[in-house]
C-alpha cells in the first residue's frame, strides 16, 4: 500500500523543499530557498539557455560558477505557474557545473541562483517560447 501512495504522490511533495516548489511566485519561492539572504545579480554566474524556445516543453538551461563555496544552484522560471523548476545540492570540492531540460508555458525571465556562503548570486536571461510546454 505505501508503494502505491509513493507512485501517485508528485515529486515536489517529497523534495527537501516542498514550500519552495509549490510556491506561486518567484519571491515566494526565493524566500522559502533562501530566507533573509542577500540576492545579487552577479556576473560570476554563467547562464545559458536560447534566446528562443521552439519547444516549451524542453528548454536546456545550463549553470556554472567559479565562485568559491557554493552549496546549491536554483532555476527559477517568473512566469510559471510554480517558479521553482530544479534545485541542485552541491558537494563540497565539486565543480558548480549542471545542465538540465526545463519546462516553460510561455516567454519568461529564467533566473539562475547559486547559493553561496555569501549570499545568493543570480543570473537571469529573456527566454521567447514559440510552443508551450506547460500544458500549452
Amino acid at each position: 500500500l505505501a508503494l502505491g501512495v509513493l507512485a501517485i504522490t508528485p515529486l515536489r511533495v517529497l523534495a527537501r523543499n516542498a514550500e519552495a516548489f509549490t510556491a506561486t511566485t518567484p519571491d515566494a519561492a526565493l524566500s522559502a530557498l533562501f530566507g533573509d539572504k542577500t540576492v545579487t545579480d552577479s556576473d560570476q554566474v554563467k547562464l545559458k539557455v536560447p534566446d528562443i524556445a521552439e519547444n516549451g516543453a524542453v528548454v536546456p538551461v545550463s549553470v556554472e560558477s567559479a565562485m568559491a563555496g557554493i552549496s546549491s544552484i536554483s532555476i527559477v522560471v517568473v512566469e510559471n505557474p510554480n517558479p521553482l523548476s530544479a534545485r541542485f545540492q552541491i558537494n563540497p570540492g565539486v565543480a558548480a557545473n549542471i545542465s538540465t531540460r526545463i519546462k516553460m508555458g510561455e516567454s519568461s525571465d529564467v533566473i539562475a541562483a547559486v547559493e553561496t556562503e555569501q549570499g545568493v548570486f543570480v543570473a537571469r536571461k529573456n527566454v521567447k517560447v514559440t510552443i508551450g510546454g506547460c500544458g500549452g
